[in-house]
């Protein structure tokens, strides 16, 4: 049976039916985040810890303790009562989202498989758990880019200035870095899905290289808290790779399909 004679189980729902399937996928996208905003709230104190290591890494030697992560010029400074309050809100908040990130991504792929021809299905497990894992490659890149970038940006400043972070400024930067780099990791996802549903030809992604580096560049600029040259060189070099990727899975799919039509 070919492509256009497969039926679809969205060709027979109505638009109540898609804006009813939609509500649910939201509300149990909503729940997740709640019970990991739960969860992150209760290990509020370990995930501190664990995002303010970058900070004391990007200190002198001098500046650290020996024996602790949190040690003198290795601190966040609340410049008024209400702001360890919002931290661990921000903190609770952004790592619900984190930590529900499979289920989202679960949750969207229930909501548009059944627009999908069998054929296409066949890649949803593939997609799903590549797509949780470079999210969260994205994110350990980040993290490990952090101190760098921290300490790139204080060279720039001089000697003469001592850094001093208030918690919201940091932790939003840190969160931010992981955020961006996670989603801009997904960026071979979104390539080769657009392929297999036959929304751009892989003939277009080849003939625009020369632009996507210029592009690809320019969106890591906007996404980046920092936007300085480091972080720019750390995330744009593997989002052109995985450019790279789609357009080699694209050229392999494509001669697939031309031996497959001329063995028919």
């Amino acid at each position: 049976m070919s492509p256009e004679e497969e039926s679809s189980e969205e060709s027979s729902m109505t638009l109540m039916e898609h804006l009813t399937e939609l509500r649910r996928r939201i509300v149990v996208s909503l729940i997740a985040i709640a019970v990991g905003a739960v969860a992150c709230w209760i290990a509020y104190p370990w995930i501190l810890d664990f995002l303010l290591e970058p900070y004391c890494r990007s200190l002198p030697e001098a500046d650290r303790t020996a024996t602790e992560v949190f040690g003198s010029g290795c601190q966040l400074y609340a410049r008024n009562p209400f702001e360890p309050f919002s931290v661990r809100v921000s903190v609770a908040g952004y790592g619900g989202l984190i930590a529900a990130m499979p289920v989202l991504l679960w949750q969207l792929w229930r909501f548009v498989a059944p627009g999908l021809f069998s054929h296409e299905k066949r890649f949803a497990i593939a997609f799903m758990v590549s797509g949780v894992a470079l999210f969260f490659a994205g994110a350990a890149l980040a993290y490990w880019s952090i101190p760098r970038a921290l300490e790139f940006l204080s060279a720039l400043g001089g000697e003469d200035l001592v850094e001093w972070y208030a918690p919201n400024e940091y932790l939003g930067f840190v969160i931010k870095m992981i955020l961006a780099f996670g989603i801009g990791f997904e960026f071979p996802i979104v390539l080769i899905s657009l392929q297999v549903l036959g929304i751009v030809e892989n003939e277009s992604l080849r003939g625009v290289r020369r632009y996507a580096v210029v592009g690809i560049v320019a969106l890591v600029a906007v996404i980046t808290p920092s936007g300085d040259p480091f972080t720019l060189s750390v995330l744009s070099v593997p989002m052109y790779l995985f450019y790279e990727l789609a357009i080699l899975f694209g050229r392999i799919r494509d001669r697939r399909a031309e031996k497959k039509a001329e063995s028919q």
